[in-house]
Parts: structure tokens; sequence; C-alpha cells
């Protein structure tokens, strides 16, 4: 069975172009429950760490220091299969590859300013959730904290 939740990213350009609302509502449309939900903004060592997974190739220094130009919007979503549902949702990473309606095509600026991130393994929104949120922050659809193992 493929997991349940995943998480997203609301990128620093979709929120300075105003487009919060409009990205989740288009979450919100698609069935998925807000778990959790902050608005902050990354220190250099939290982006660094969030993004080693493509420290040292050529895009890598841009992406930290974009992802921390900026306020952003994070959220653990909620619904079954999750992860591949949210991936459909975003679109291409390029958004000139993207499909009509998804999230990349309608608000990216560019495929290093995609406009959201989302988890592309279950087991990597596992990590991303619980890097940024604590038991205590995150809900499932009764009220209930969402447990969420490793």
């Amino acid at each position: 069975m493929k997991g349940n939740i995943t998480f997203t990213i609301i990128k620093p350009g979709a929120v300075a172009h105003e487009h919060i609302g409009d990205i989740l509502q288009k979450i919100s449309d698609a069935g998925f429950w807000i778990a959790a939900l902050k608005y902050i903004k990354l220190s250099h060592s939290q982006a660094s760490y969030f993004y080693a997974i493509h420290k040292g190739k050529p895009f890598y220094d841009e992406l930290v220091e974009f992802m921390t130009s900026g306020p952003i919007v994070i959220a653990i979503l909620e619904k079954e299969n999750a992860v591949e549902d949210y991936r459909k949702l975003i679109g291409n990473t390029d958004p000139a590859k993207a499909n009509p309606g998804t999230i990349r095509k309608l608000f990216a600026e560019s495929i290093q300013r995609n406009a959201v991130h989302g988890s592309d393994s279950d087991l990597n929104a596992k990590k991303e959730a619980n890097f940024f949120f604590s038991k205590c922050d995150r809900f499932d659809r009764n009220g209930n904290f969402l447990e969420i193992s490793d």
C-alpha cells in the first residue's frame, strides 16, 4: 500500500508573487487534507541540510540561496497515495514541460524557481515531514495527532 502523507514547500518565488492561497486551494480541491502548515524562513543551515542530496551538483548553491531568499510555506498533506497524487498535481519540475493545470505550469517562474517542492517517495515524505514538524504540530482529519513513523 502506498503511503498516505507527502510533504510540500511553497517556495519563495510563489510566496512573493502571492500564490499561497491559489496553491493551497488547488491542493484542497485535489482532496488533500492539510495535516500541518507553517509559514517560515529557512536558515542557510536548514536549507543546506534539507537539500544535501543535491550537494556537489551545479545548481546546489543557487538552490540554497533561492530557498533562503524569503519566506516559504511548508505543509504535510494527507491523502491515500499522497506522494504519487501530489507529484501529478504539481507537474514536471520544468514548467515548460508540465501539463496544463498543474501547479508548476500555473505558478512557476522557471525550472530553478518552480513554485513548489513535493516529496519524491514515501520514505522522503516521512523524513521531510519529521524534519519540520513535531508530533504536536500535525493532525489527521479527526483532529487526532498524526503519527508518522520513520
